[in-house]
């Protein structure tokens, strides 16, 4: 099987699991690489192998795993979570109400003394109440811990057998050697090994029903796609299973319909919702001819289109595609993360083991019961949980909350720059501009009108595929202009047209085809450079060799444009226009804008090297543009920005896609970014800071200045309570605001 395959890993618990699955699938033959996600438990495959031997793979490293295909459906995932954190809250409901019942007993000295004669049977009868509760609510630990051991691998489920285990069979020793012990040493610690899983299933729960809402944005794109679609065959209208619509098919879609799949009007008229692809928060009109996209929502009308895209091809499609494959990949910080968690647990046992044998050695009476307890604390409160999670459970957060606004950030690497760029490169049409020339300026000349000279112009290009013949039609149509009849057609490549129009010779064009056609422009020279000045391209009209008028046109830029530019200069960001056009509408383009520095007549494969020099000068680039014409310098610049619209998702060379064509979605982007290096380093901060702090504390550093210890079920709780932090503090991310610009 060739391309990307997307498996569910059940069983991970711990950052230390990432290591063991991604070595256990790169191993199988015709993988290339492997990303493992801790924060939604799934990894992504690249290369050629069977799903078959990569399913077998993570089974032998003690996994479970399955082919995620197609798109989930969303409810099904929160009843999975919902499921999930129920099992782990009776798991902690049954270790914490014996734990506890067990904790308050001793405390009111409601139970014998272990040597006692009722202490004789009571506390083996404790023994195996207390294993049976470990088995019920720790098995999983257990068993994950046997799995790892086989490997000659170590992760949470480590930590927590051998503190746990260790407590319960302590206290076994306690009991059948209550004789030959120390006083001091006399104590059982069922209620902590029981309380201890309580807090740790507790805090799994949690994590699980918080970590369920980072994925909230995937599930409301999947949940856009409709079940069903309203096609017409054999002249009636039949409702069938979205699976079954075929390319060029003619659907219906009625007012309030959710689109079933891309495609183009054939018929009616309606205004379409497009924000949650988008960003945009208006309603896009739709005539026939225009394109619809799956996913979004039908408002007022009722009408026909042909599908274009159907399945895995649709731009929604696409678009979860996108985001999940950002979910699933690794900035630079978090590479360096999963490399600490990999030794971070032999570690841990190394330092419990330490502790053990200096308590054993150097601590006071009992030696023996003072060295358990420290190793056993030191066991249960290091957790890399909180550390694996730190970096992906951010990442997803925040590439979900980018996707709700109309952004597609597709690696992690291209979030964690975005907020570091140093200089921003536009391409001129189509990013700083609408990138479709329209009429701007209408000049009639003599005994002409407006419309009349709009329709000798329309009229005469009616025949030709140039973009400013588009315009010129365009403006004619708006204004329901009827066109005359032409004869005697013919085009002057890179001058102009000439027809007979009502037996007038008329001719429209540069200033180049007048002059080869001996047509005077006296007089309206000083009007043709004013023009020019604002970037505007001015073509003449002639009748009987005599000019009648002047038309321009123009790309505007958008009108969120200079703002944007204005916004990002605030930023600190330098920004540098570069374009293939003349100086002249360059310039003035970039003065509309607001831009002070210009590179004009530059060719599409040059400006990879603009890009490259100034990247060598110490710049960190980013590169906006229309991902086609541009892919050379999107793939050179640190951060490539493609401006489309929904149905342009697939641009490969782009790290992040602009879904709405506003300027104003980078400065989200960066914004965006900012905030979650940020959030990453808050939760490795406080990761780090947690087992810096909390180990040597567990191992008795307080003890010779205080004469404190930490009890064994506090820093269960504590432990717990690390990872259910990183992951509150990383959906923060979901509700952050944009600047109002």
């Amino acid at each position: 099987m060739e391309g990307d395959l997307r498996l569910s890993i059940l069983g991970m618990r711990c950052a230390g699991c990432v290591s063991a699955i991604e070595s256990a699938l790169a191993a199988v033959d015709g993988v290339i690489s492997v990303s493992v996600n801790f924060a939604d438990h799934s990894a992504v495959v690249k290369g050629q192998a069977e799903p078959d031997l990569l399913i077998q793979a993570a089974k032998a490293a003690g996994f479970d795993a399955a082919v995620m295909e197609g798109f989930e459906d969303p409810s099904d995932q929160e009843q999975q979570e919902l499921q999930r954190y129920r099992q782990l809250s009776k798991k902690a409901a049954v270790a914490g109400l014996f734990g506890l019942t067990l904790m308050v007993a001793e405390h009111l000295a409601w139970l014998p003394e272990i040597g006692s004669a009722t202490g004789l049977w009571f506390w083996p009868e404790m023994a195996l109440i207390t294993l049976s509760i470990l088995i019920y609510s720790g098995w999983h630990f257990y068993s994950g811990a046997y799995t790892s051991l086989k490997l000659g691998q170590a992760n949470m489920d480590t930590l927590i057998a051998l503190g746990t285990g260790s407590a319960w069979l302590y206290s076994c020793i306690v009991i059948d050697y209550y004789d030959s012990l120390p006083s001091l040493a006399k104590h059982a610690y069922f209620e902590a090994a029981v309380m201890i899983l309580a807090f740790i299933n507790l805090g799994s729960g949690l994590e699980t029903l918080a970590r369920g809402k980072t994925s909230s944005a995937i599930r409301q794109l999947i949940g856009l796609q409709p079940r069903t679609a309203r096609v017409i065959r054999n002249g009636e209208e039949i409702d069938i299973a979205i699976e079954l619509v075929g390319l060029g098919e003619t659907l219906r879609v009625r007012p309030g319909e959710k689109i079933a799949v891309d495609g183009v009007l054939l018929e009616g008229h309606s205004t379409v919702d497009e924000s949650m692809l988008t960003g945009e928060s208006l309603p896009v009109e739709k005539t026939v001819g225009a394109k619809v996209v799956a996913g979004t929502m039908n408002q007022t009308g009722s009408f026909l289109f042909t599908a274009t895209r159907i399945g895995r091809d649709t731009a929604l499609a696409q678009i979860i595609n996108s985001v999940r494959q950002a979910q699933s990949s690794k900035p630079e910080i978090a590479r360096l993360a999963d490399k600490i968690s990999s030794v971070f647990v032999p570690a841990v046992v190394a330092i419990s083991a330490l502790t053990f044998l200096i308590w054993y050695v150097f601590g006071p009476e009992p030696t023996l019961g003072y060295a358990f307890v420290t190793a056993m604390t030191v066991l249960v409160i290091a957790c890399p949980c909180a550390l694996g999670l730190a970096t992906p459970i951010s990442v997803m957060v925040a590439v979900g909350r980018a996707a709700q606004s109309g952004i597609l950030i597709r690696n992690g690497d291209a979030l964690q720059t975005a907020g570091k760029l140093t200089c921003l490169i536009l391409d001129k049409t189509g990013t700083v501009t609408e990138g479709k020339p329209t009429v701007s300026i209408i000049d009639a000349y003599a005994d002409i009108s407006e419309e009349q000279l709009l329709q000798l112009a329309a009229s005469i290009e009616s025949g030709s595929e140039h973009p400013l013949a588009a315009a010129v039609l365009a403006a004619a149509a708006e204004r329901h202009i009827i066109l005359e009849k032409v004869s005697q057609f013919s085009a002057i490549p890179g001058h102009g047209v000439m027809a007979t129009i009502n037996e007038q010779h008329v001719l429209f064009g540069n200033q180049a085809l007048m002059d080869e056609q001996g047509v005077s422009c006296a007089g309206f020279n000083s009007r043709l450079e004013e023009l020019s000045a604002l970037g505007q391209t001015a073509m003449l009209l002639a009748i009987n060799n005599k000019i009648a008028g002047i038309i321009a046109v123009a790309d505007p830029i958008k009108n969120d444009s200079a703002r944007a530019v204005q916004v990002l200069k605030n930023q600190g960001i330098r920004i540098i226009m570069v374009t293939g056009d003349n100086q002249i509408t360059a310039q003035a383009i970039a003065k509309q804008a607001g831009i002070s520095e210009l590179r004009a007549q530059v060719l599409p494969q040059d400006k990879a090297t603009v890009v490259k020099d100034l990247q060598l000068a110490g710049e960190i680039v980013g590169m906006v543009g229309d991902g086609i014409n541009d892919a050379p310098a999107l793939v050179q610049a640190d951060v490539g920005f493609a401006i489309g619209t929904g149905t342009d998702v697939a641009i490969e060379s782009a790290d992040v896609v602009i879904l709405q064509g506003s300027l104003l979605k980078l400065t989200e982007a960066i914004e965006l970014s900012k905030a979650t290096v940020i959030n990453i380093k808050q939760n490795l901060v406080g990761a780090f800071f947690y087992n810096i702090i909390s180990i040597p504390v567990a191992a008795g550093l307080l003890y010779p200045l205080f004469g404190l210890l930490l009890n064994p079920m506090i820093a269960g709780a504590a432990m717990a309570l690390s990872s259910v932090t990183v992951v509150s503090n990383a959906n923060r991310l979901r509700w952050m605001k944009f600047g109002q610009y």
